[in-house]
């Protein structure tokens, strides 16, 4: 078992996932009997040969090979570590990963993630206590903000003054340490230490867990930056994070669309309208890693921007980076606002509803990019006609091969004036990974035991047909502890899947060798395949015994015990 999250959590975790449900977000699943099939998101190709079984809650591609279970094809296609797929299962399904067991944090980290919440309800404190926190409290109020709001996003303030922070929680040299590595802390060219934020309005900074990993600051009178955010810290990393994903995530059980805004203050205020779904970026353009984050989070993304210049710019960047996550079963639009309008002045002036109009009324991403593409060209000439499909071309051989990247080349072939013939000539493809064809193994051709192997993994079922494993514990075999440990772990927990039985021997030896032969295609029925079983384990009985006499014989009649002289004869008779 990888890492120390109990086996026992990680059962129950896959019992109550579905795989179906965590790869069809991502990968959009057609009925193909009894399993679902797509073409596989690891490798480019035009027939689908990535199929997905729900009983045994594992996907193969017959393609290119690439196998594994809900958590492994998330680590896979999410780029995840174990840690954090463990994670993101559990959060759909509302589990708590056992925080004893946590591997995804040193105890280094766990000391950062507890100062930063004492430093946040720090800033809460001052907000309801401190002398001069009415400016504070009268900006709140004039933004129409309510107290469930303000805790809700564990809105405070730090107070004026250099030595705040410093002085209430740097009371070791190894605190002011932390506090310098959580950005808390400045120490300036001549060794002089104090607070970053001081005399502003602050918003703790939550990753996907609730803990806080960093803050924004916020001036209320003329001084620079307005803004301030922590810098990038060992727990803190701006390029991967969102505000407010932590709240949405919380406030909706299942999030079908995510707006991203450019500010706090605009997620805040759409919360306080009951519009719960909004998340910003920290200060940065929306990167690869954002998209990843929100694509796997919801079907759904709107990119909220002002409708000026500066605003598509801004969209175009997140086009640009969202080009290699096109297609599948996710959809980006863009919406952009009338001059002088941000989310929250918005919300504020027409009320929720006529917002949640514009959002559904916002711009598909294929209607975007072609209208920014287009504005360089003169569609009325042949010249600028070609110089639209110049232009197209290096975006284009970023977009995954699928139906998709397909429509788009279809959609500029009609723009361009042109056919798919001659487009194909001048539209670089992806490149094709070359696939050694699989050494087909049948059935007949299997060893027994790695048959049996093969027919526990894919029906643990069957393995309550077999009751004593202790006849061919001393069968000197490859493979016998690895059906021997196979079955006692599915009498000990006999409601296990094929994915739970696989992950249970994730990172250990034999796990690429199980993976196989869950593969293994299997001719017979359950029922047949039922008798197979028995009729194997029988076989292996006999095989152990055999071993066995041949051993006591082999043995000098004076170094035998009486109980092996007696097992000696009564196999022999």
């Amino acid at each position: 078992m990888a890492g120390q999250i109990p086996p026992q959590f990680i059962d129950e975790l896959l019992a109550r996932v579905d795989i179906v449900d965590i790869i069809d977000t991502r990968v959009a699943l057609k009925k193909a009997g009894k399993n679902l099939h797509a073409c596989c998101p690891f490798h480019n190709e035009k027939t689908p040969s990535f199929t997905v079984s729900p009983d045994k809650q594992f996907y193969h591609c017959f393609g290119c090979g690439a196998h594994g279970t809900a958590i492994g094809f998330l680590m896979e296609y999410d780029q995840l570590s174990f840690p954090e797929a463990i994670q993101e299962l559990a959060d759909q399904v509302g589990m708590t990963v056992p925080t004893t067991q946590n591997v995804s944090q040193s105890p280094q980290q766990k000391n950062l993630y507890d100062l930063m919440d004492k430093v946040s309800q720090f800033y809460v404190h001052q907000l309801q206590t401190h002398p001069d926190r009415q400016v504070f409290v009268d900006y709140l109020k004039s933004r129409g903000l309510s107290k469930n709001t303000i805790e809700t996003f564990g809105i405070g303030m730090a107070p004026d003054g250099w030595d705040n922070v410093l002085k209430t929680f740097g009371s070791s040299q190894t605190l002011v340490k932390q506090l310098l590595d959580t950005g808390l802390l400045i120490k300036n060219d001549a060794g002089r230490t104090y607070d970053r934020f001081r005399h502003r309005l602050m918003f703790p900074i939550r990753d996907r867990r609730g803990r806080v990993i960093g803050f924004g600051g916020r001036v209320l009178d003329d001084s620079t930056p307005k803004y301030l955010n922590s810098p990038e810290t060992p727990i803190f990393h701006k390029g991967t994070e969102l505000y407010g994903l932590y709240q949405a995530r919380k406030q909706n059980r299942k999030l079908e669309r995510i707006l991203i805004v450019e500010g706090y203050m605009d997620v805040i205020a759409l919360a306080e309208h009951g519009i719960t779904n909004a998340v910003a970026t920290l200060g940065t353009a929306t990167t690869p890693d954002h998209l990843r984050q929100l694509l796997r989070t919801a079907p759904e993304v709107v990119f909220c921007f002002d409708g000026d210049r500066a605003g598509r710019e801004a969209a175009w960047r997140a086009a640009e980076n969202a080009l290699p996550m096109l297609g599948g079963n996710q959809q980006l639009k863009f919406m952009f606002l009338p001059d002088g309008e941000d989310p929250d002045s918005m919300v504020r002036k027409h009320g929720a509803e006529a917002f949640e109009s514009e959002v559904l009324h916002a711009q598909n991403y294929s209607d975007f990019f072609f209208a920014w593409l287009t504005e360089k060209v003169e569609l009325g000439s042949m010249d600028g006609r070609a110089r639209l499909v110049e232009i197209a071309k290096p975006y284009l051989k970023h977009v995954p091969a699928g139906v998709y990247r397909d429509m788009l080349e279809q959609r500029l072939a009609e723009l361009s004036q042109t056919n798919m013939a001659t487009l194909n000539r001048h539209i670089e493809k992806p490149a094709q990974k070359q696939q050694r064809p699989a050494k087909k193994q049948t059935m007949a051709t299997m060893t027994p035991l790695r048959l049996a192997i093969s027919i526990l993994l894919q029906y643990p079922i069957l393995a309550r047909e077999i009751d004593d494993t202790s006849s061919i514990s001393s069968l000197d075999l490859p493979g016998v502890n690895i059906l021997k440990e196979l079955l006692e772990t599915l009498h000990e927990h006999p409601h296990l899947t094929t994915a739970a039985l696989l992950e249970r021997w994730r990172n250990r030896e034999n796990s690429a060798h199980l993976q196989k032969l869950a593969l293994q295609s299997l001719s017979l029925s359950a029922d047949e395949l039922k008798y197979e079983l028995l009729g194997i384990f029988s076989q292996l009985q006999k095989q152990a015994k055999q071993q066995r006499r041949i051993y006591l014989e082999s043995k000098p009649l004076s170094e035998l015990t009486e109980a092996e002289k007696a097992e000696l004869r009564l196999s022999q008779s």
